[in-house]
C-alpha cells in the first residue's frame, strides 16, 4: 500500500462543543488555500442544514454502499450510521490536508488505515454544551442529560490530540482551529 501524501485531520469532541461551527469557520478562512479539503460526512438520516453539515442517504442505500466498499471510513454512533466518502483517498493522494468531523469510535480504525492522520479534540464547558444541545432542539432534556453523561472519553487511549477549547467566542475557537490546521499542513 502506498502511503498517502496528505494528512487526514479527524475532528472529534462531545456533542455541543461546536465542531461543525469551527469546521465551517475554518473552511471559510482557508477557502483560498488549496492545501485543505473539508469533507462532508454521509449520514443515514435526514439533513438538518441549520445544525449539521452532512449528506443524507437512506439506511438501505448506506448499507449497500458500505458493503460495496464505497466509503473511506464508516462507523456507528448515537444509533446512526456515518461515513466519509472515497474522495478522502483521492485528496490524500493529491497531498491535501483533509478535514473531517468523525466520532471518537472510528479514530483507531482511521489511524490504522491512514497513519499520517492527526486528531483535533474540540472541548467546551459542560453547561455551554447542554445549552447548545437544548437550542439544537433534536433531543429531549432526558436524552441530552444521558448524552452529556456518556461522553466523557473523547479519544482512544494512546492518542495525543490537539485540544481546542471552544467555550469562548466563536472567532477565538475558529482562529485556534485554523492555526492548528496550518501547523498540521506545515508538518507534512
Amino acid at each position: 500500500m502506498v502511503r498517502p501524501l496528505g494528512s487526514l485531520v479527524l475532528v472529534v469532541g462531545p456533542s455541543g462543543v461546536g465542531k461543525d461551527t469551527l469546521i465551517a469557520g475554518a473552511r471559510h478562512a482557508l477557502e483560498n488555500d488549496k492545501r485543505f479539503t473539508f469533507v462532508r460526512r454521509i449520514v443515514a438520516r435526514p439533513s438538518h442544514v441549520e445544525v449539521e453539515d452532512h449528506d443524507s442517504i437512506d439506511a438501505e442505500a448506506f448499507r449497500q454502499l458500505d458493503e460495496a466498499g464505497r466509503f473511506a471510513l464508516s462507523w456507528d454512533a448515537h444509533n446512526l450510521r456515518y461515513a466519509l466518502p472515497l474522495s478522502v483517498d483521492t485528496d490524500l493522494a493529491l497531498g491535501k490536508v483533509v478535514v473531517a468531523n468523525v466520532s471518537r469510535h472510528v479514530v483507531a480504525e482511521a489511524r490504522a488505515k491512514y497513519p499520517s492522520c492527526a486528531v483535533v479534540l474540540i472541548t467546551a464547558e459542560i453547561s455551554l454544551r447542554a445549552q447548545r444541545l437544548i437550542e439544537r432542539g433534536r433531543e429531549s432534556r432526558d436524552q441530552i442529560t444521558a448524552r452529556l453523561a456518556r461522553e466523557s472519553a473523547p479519544v482512544p487511549a494512546g492518542i495525543e490530540p490537539v485540544i481546542i477549547d471552544n467555550s469562548g467566542m466563536i472567532a477565538i475557537g475558529v482562529t485556534a482551529f485554523v492555526m492548528a490546521l496550518r501547523a498540521i499542513a506545515a508538518n507534512e
